[in-house]
């Protein structure tokens, strides 16, 4: 497969997408943050001195889809029409972040999906290291796509 960031010579350019049809396009991605027992216990009781937590990673989630476009150099901007950051305990020391990004566009929303992902998980990092540096930020990663001339796809 072609990597179709690079023109003939390999060099770097936008991809051009204006002959492509508008399709609705959807991207489910996560991130896993891993840390003390009782950091978790902290975020998912309320007791955390800087405020929700959680309501906080869904806000910065939001907030880095629709600016994915600023921040990863070739990516398209797109008129996002929804992006949800559900953030679950899945053990004792890990939260799941589950984004999905929803747009009827001309390009995939994956980038979309992968950066709320991320940006949710740094938040929540970012509020809690006063009280556990060790936290882990891991298994970012793309869990599905639809739609678009390449179709759907699935992780499992």
């Amino acid at each position: 497969m072609d990597l179709t960031h690079l023109d003939e010579k390999g060099q770097a350019r936008m991809v051009d997408v204006s002959e492509k049809d508008v399709t609705k396009r959807e991207a489910l991605a996560q991130a896993i943050v891993t840390m003390l027992p009782n950091t978790l216990t902290m975020i998912t009781e309320g007791k955390h001195k800087k405020g929700d937590v959680l309501a906080t990673a869904r806000i910065a989630g939001i907030q880095a889809a629709k600016k994915t476009w600023e921040l990863i150099p070739m990516c398209h901007p797109l008129m996002i029409a929804g992006a949800k950051v559900d953030i679950q305990p899945i053990s004792e020391t890990e939260l799941r972040i589950e984004v999905r990004c929803k747009v009827a566009d001309r390009t995939g929303i994956e980038m979309e999906a992968l950066t709320a992902a991320s940006i949710a998980a740094l938040t929540i990092y970012d509020m809690c290291k006063a009280v556990d540096k060790g936290m882990t930020i891991g298994e970012i990663k793309l869990l599905e796509k639809t739609g678009g001339k390449s179709g759907d796809w699935s992780a499992s």
